[in-house]
């Protein structure tokens, strides 16, 4: 059975499917067409988290590489999108977030290829959820998230200094001599892969802890329960918005670990997060777990994942002592629709035949720069989502719902809204203008980033 499924009916197929909650599936997985040993594609790398181009029975997708699931999940399509699922029935699941089970299709037999790697058996749980929707935060298409499926055939290398990702065939995949690099070993639950690695402070004997190893998580640490190593994390921290789960909104408090090694590896000044204990309710089911490593720790190395031999090999990247940052704005933004406006485009083509047919007037420099139509053209709209209290923005009046429409002079639409976070991570006292427009009221804001830990 095939559906060719437009998101306009989703809500309609629901109210006709029988709902049942499942724990998992298994398939064949992918290879690499002609017999290839390896093939590489470039990615996008946003808030530290790896994107990749994704054809899901023959239609062009954008999903999140991420190791912290095994199941291959689609969500965040628009009523424009149209895509063909197999052999689908209704499900339910549940996820990091405060919220209940969400209701799923499960599809079976899609083919999904990624660069010269195919699966033409692949399971796909489709969300219909309009509410979990990652690309309105993260200001560019993200339609799914992929992991296990992919990793578990394949040797993976990412570099994300130069937005490349290898993939080599497991079975043919040779170990080339790396002095500078560190092999780690890997411990699986439920198909997913968990890393040790130490919390250090002087003084004090490290503190081991057992990590999910998260790809699909943009900060450098989560952390389940406060850490003995700092007893005054409590004291020095602040409450924040963490991200958006399966479940729903994930909130929690942001610290500052003093150092984190990882075999020679050292980091200083480590940026952790301890969401609530709600929100991670099932995510606690594994009780070795202690919490998670992420993108923002991950994108500091050039890493090979091997599920295969149960190894994760690191060396440092470019970036790898560049300092933790948080978002110093107190803002969170989203992309919310679209505005249109009005911009004028040259039409030189026009201008030459007007000149070259006419025999009465001659146009002056003046008038030939002057001489151009204009366009109706849609932008993005960015919308403040969350304002995080005691923030510059709060201090400031930024209300939650404000639209963003100037940034240091130039029009908002102008930034990709992963360039905005970067700018408002940059760096303690930067000066940032805003327009902004509440209730259809505008104000000029100049902003200055304070440090927050």
């Amino acid at each position: 059975m095939s559906n060719r499924i437009n998101t306009f009916w989703f809500w309609f197929l629901f109210s006709a499917i029988f709902c049942l909650c499942e724990q998992g599936f298994s398939q064949d997985g992918f290879r690499l067409l002609d017999h290839k040993k390896r093939d590489a594609i470039s990615f996008k790398m946003v808030n530290n988290l790896v994107v990749i181009p994704v054809e899901v029975n023959g239609t062009p997708l954008s999903f999140l590489l991420d190791t912290g699931v095994d199941n291959t999940i689609i969500f965040s399509l628009t009523r424009n999108d149209s895509i063909e699922l197999n052999n689908t029935r209704s499900i339910k699941l549940r996820g990091l977030g405060t919220g209940e089970t969400i209701t799923a299709l499960k599809s079976e037999n899609n083919t999904i290829t990624i660069g010269d790697a195919i699966d033409e058996n692949h399971s796909i749980y489709f969300i219909f959820d309009q509410s979990l929707n990652l690309s309105t935060r993260m200001g560019v298409p993200i339609h799914g998230i992929i992991g296990y499926d992919f990793f578990k055939n394949f040797v993976v290398k990412t570099n994300y200094n130069t937005e490349r990702l290898v993939f080599y065939d497991a079975g043919d995949y040779r170990k080339k001599p790396c002095r500078r690099c560190e092999v780690f070993d890997l411990t699986f639950y439920k198909n997913k892969p968990y890393l040790d690695l130490k919390l250090n402070k002087k003084g004090s004997v490290a503190q081991e802890l057992h990590l999910l190893l998260d790809s699909g998580s943009s900060d450098a640490l989560w952390l389940f329960d406060e850490p003995t190593i700092n007893e005054d994390l409590s004291i020095n921290s602040f409450e924040d918005f963490l991200g958006l789960g399966l479940s729903g909104n994930i909130f929690g408090n942001r610290s500052r670990i003093e150092e984190v090694s990882l075999g020679d590896f050292t980091l200083l000044g480590v940026n952790v997060a301890f969401p609530e204990q709600e929100a991670i309710a099932s995510a606690k089911i594994y009780k070795n777990r202690d919490g998670s490593v992420g993108g923002d720790f991950l994108k500091r190395f050039i890493s090979i994942i091997d599920y295969k031999r149960k190894q994760i090999i690191l060396r440092k990247g470019r970036n790898f002592s560049d300092p933790f940052t948080y978002n110093m704005s107190g803002l969170t933004l989203e992309h919310e629709g679209m505005n249109t406006i009005k911009r004028a485009k040259s039409n030189n083509a026009k201008l030459q035949y007007s000149i070259s047919n006419s025999t009465t007037k001659s146009y002056s420099s003046s008038e030939v720069s002057a001489y151009k139509e204009y366009e109706i053209v849609l932008v993005p709209r960015f919308v403040v989502a969350e304002v995080r209290t005691n923030s510059p923005a709060e201090r400031l009046g930024i209300a939650k719902g404000s639209e963003l429409l100037e940034v240091n002079g130039k029009a908002a639409h102008t930034y990709k809204l992963y360039e905005l976070n970067e700018l408002f991570s940059s760096k303690p006292g930067k000066k940032i203008s805003l327009l902004v427009e509440y209730n259809g009221f505008q104000r000029k804001i100049r902003m200055v980033l304070k440090k927050v830990l």
